[in-house]
């Protein structure tokens, strides 16, 4: 197959594009292919073939989308960077500013060695990927090089055949489809198909094939009478008889669990007619001739999907009782379905279908934007990036009436941070069809959603557990980082500080080439890094103190000696650190004691967690006392201004309407419910177990006061261990 490869010339590539380009711009391409074979001389392909073979049929492949001549260009000349001795400057210099920019996107990081494969991939895709938001036709050249590399895989090895098969359908196919390019899209789907699950691609084929005949006969009849019934009607229509292909029939096999005779049993046609007036006449008509399946019926001409994809879907009940999947479009929408944003080039529309295609390709690109600028490094990027392409998307309604499309399974918080970043850091509830209900709902169409912000407010880290959305995932990291490395330095100056106090110091007298010195000794860049690093727990106060405290001289005299047991060996008495309860993420109060203020309290130094605030009392501090060094003296401040939880066992009679009159009571003493479970003692005890906020001891005296004073409820107990 390798050896008989047809070889391919530049006057097949520019007798193609002599149809729509003109004469200069057809001898502009013919020298950037003179230019690319003398910059690639010598260099020959896997399967043996001159290497500039590949970028002219990458070149072909644009050419049938009808791109314009400087994308053709770049396509030529989009691995002269990369492979040969050829610079920006020199393609700037022959073919201008806009080519070297596409041929730049395009070009992989050879220069820097990364830790693995995984993250020099993560690299390149993200420097694709800002290449792309600057000029879109950076991603369409690379979609015709991955499709011709793609077609000619076989002269590779398998495992490589394999990586590259996996990352097509992964991140380049779905890429494809989030641009609406369909006709790339199926073509990367079969490679990447048969080359990653070869035994399952042959064996799906094989039953393609076998059954084929008995279906084109039964396709045949409905196509006929479907055209002859819109033929009745006055109506013109093209009518096509569609084949699934192997990679959906394999996706629907594994999703629905269903065997290929369950997928195959329907029988799917498209309808093109002249416009969006007709595309209702047409269903109104099909539904007359066969009965719609009830809930089948989808309106993406209303409400595109986000790749500006446009279609009405409808299912009907058949003859021979089959399904038939029907799709009715425009022949303008017909084209945008198959070429997507490449339509904006191909047919040369200024509006419709095209350029709603190129505008929410454009409004994706913005949120990748986003996302790049709030992910902490190139691998956390794709992962993001990989959640956003596969967004089989529902449709709400702003409160406004404006419609969203997000992804399915996306939550209220994914639906704010959709709207603005700003607006998801501070949303605190919603209401769903003008009910409140969890922010961690999912979603369904048709719904209109309305978020509820507080001042002050900021996302909450469970929040990671349940958005689905690309851009919500990365705003919270992103927001999250911050705060804790800002609540980590502050944490942390004032444990260094704590410690330079008892041995006499402060910050403000250290000399500067000190401070300079052991930040160089322990590797860090700033002071900043350093109280990060001790607020978080990965490195002791302590220890620190000891790097910090200057040279001293002999001690020999009474007053040295007086002053050095006044510090013991290096160290003095020390005041505990206050806990204020607004350090944030990096002071943690955990579940099994519930500490609250004016209870007796201890810290344990976490690495990477900075302090965790116990009771002294709490059977986790014995456990601990293994590591002294990690133990540090804590105290609460003076003046508190927050709620902490804590959790109340009570014993109660069984009676109806006890829980409310327990909340009620709650209620009353200022108390929120955070939580709250059931476990039956017998036929007339429960217990029930609330966890609920409040200020300080003085203030849960309060409330177990009012509690206890309900007439079910025979103890109140506080856990504390």
């Amino acid at each position: 197959m390798n050896a008989q490869r047809e070889i391919l010339q530049v006057d097949d590539l520019c007798g193609r594009i002599s149809a729509y380009l003109l004469p200069d711009q057809v001898a502009q391409v013919r020298r950037a292919y003179e230019f690319g074979e003398l910059a690639h001389a010598g260099q020959l392909r896997q399967s043996g073939e001159p290497y500039i073979q590949h970028p002219l049929a990458v070149a072909l492949i644009l050419a049938d989308m009808h791109m314009d001549h400087e994308t053709l260009v770049a396509a030529i000349l989009h691995d002269v960077i990369e492979d040969t001795a050829v610079d920006r400057d020199r393609v700037s210099e022959e073919f201008g500013g806009e080519v070297a920019a596409i041929v730049v996107g395009l070009s992989k990081i050879t220069q820097i060695e990364f830790e693995s494969h995984a993250e020099t991939q993560a690299r390149n895709f993200q420097r694709m990927l800002m290449a792309m938001a600057d000029d879109i036709r950076v991603i369409l050249v690379k979609l015709a090089d991955r499709l011709h590399n793609m077609r000619t895989l076989a002269a590779l090895a398998p495992e490589k055949r394999r990586r590259i098969a996996r990352e097509t359908l992964e991140i380049y196919a779905p890429i494809a489809q989030r641009l609406g390019i369909n006709s790339i899209r199926l073509e990367l789907e079969e490679l990447g198909f048969s080359v990653l699950y070869p035994l399952r691609y042959r064996v799906i084929r094989q039953e393609m094939l076998r059954v084929r005949g008995n279906r084109k006969e039964v396709v045949d009849k409905i196509k006929d009478r479907i055209k002859r019934h819109l033929r009745q009607e006055r109506l013109v229509a093209h009518v096509l008889g569609r084949e699934k292909h192997l990679f959906s029939i394999y996706q629907k096999m594994r999703e629905k669990q269903l065997d290929f005779s369950g997928v195959n049993d329907v029988y799917a046609f498209r309808v093109l007619v002249d416009s969006v007036d007709t595309c209702y006449r047409a269903l109104g008509i099909l539904h007359s001739l066969y009965k719609p399946v009830p809930g089948k019926f989808k309106d993406y001409i209303a409400i595109p999907k986000g790749n500006g994809y446009q279609s009405l879907h409808t299912v009907l009940f058949g003859p021979f009782g089959v399904p038939i999947e029907v799709q009715i479009r425009t022949n303008e929408m017909e084209q945008v379905a198959e070429a997507g944003i490449a339509a904006h080039w191909l047919y040369k529309t200024g509006d419709g279908a095209a350029k709603s295609a190129n505008k929410r390709a454009r409004e994706w690109l913005r949120g990748i934007l986003e996302m790049q600028q709030q992910a902490g490094n190139s691998q956390e990027f794709l992962e993001h990036v990989k959640i956003d392409l596969f967004p089989d998307e529902v449709y709400v309604f702003t409160p406004k009436g404006s419609i969203m499309a997000l992804a399915r399974g996306a939550t209220a918080v994914d639906f704010a941070y959709a709207i603005h970043s700003d607006l998801g850091n501070t949303c605190v509830a919603c209401r769903i069809n003008r009910q409140l209900a969890p922010l961690r709902t999912p979603l369904a169409t048709g719904q209109t959603v309305e978020i509820v912000t507080a001042p002050g407010a900021r996302p909450n880290p469970s929040w990671l557990t349940f958005v689905v959305t690309g851009k919500a995932r990365a705003t919270i990291r992103h927001y999250l980082k911050n705060l804790q490395t800002d609540e980590a330095q502050a944490l942390g100056r004032r444990m260094l500080e704590r410690e330079l106090d008892s041995a006499g110091l402060s910050l403000a007298k250290l000399p500067d080439d000190l401070l300079a010195s052991v930040l160089t000794s322990l590797k860090l860049e700033s002071a900043e890094r350093l109280f990060m690093e001790i607020g978080l727990g990965n490195r002791p106060a302590p220890l620190v103190l000891r790097l910090l405290q200057p040279e001293r001289p002999p001690e020999d005299s009474e007053t040295g000696k007086q002053q050095q047991r006044r510090r013991g060996s290096s160290e003095g008495p020390r005041s505990p650190l206050a806990i204020r309860g607004t350090e944030g993420m990096v002071v943690s109060f955990p579940k099994c004691c519930y500490p609250l203020p004016g209870d007796s309290i201890i810290g344990f130094l976490t690495a990477g967690r900075g302090i965790v605030v116990h009771q002294q009392q709490c059977a986790n501090v014995a456990e601990y006392r293994s590591a002294p060094e990690k133990w540090i003296d804590v105290q609460w401040a003076p003046s508190i201004d927050r709620e902490f939880s804590v959790e109340l066992s009570l014993d109660v009679i069984n009676r109806r309407g006890t829980l409310a009159t327990i909340a009620t009571a709650l209620a009353d003493a200022n108390a929120n419910i955070e939580d709250v479970s059931f476990s039956e003692r017998n036929e007339r005890n429960t217990n029930i177990r609330f966890i609920i906020a409040v200020r300080d001891r003085k203030h849960l005296a309060d409330v177990i006061r009012l509690v206890r004073r309900v007439k079910p409820v025979v103890r109140v107990t506080r856990k504390r261990s």
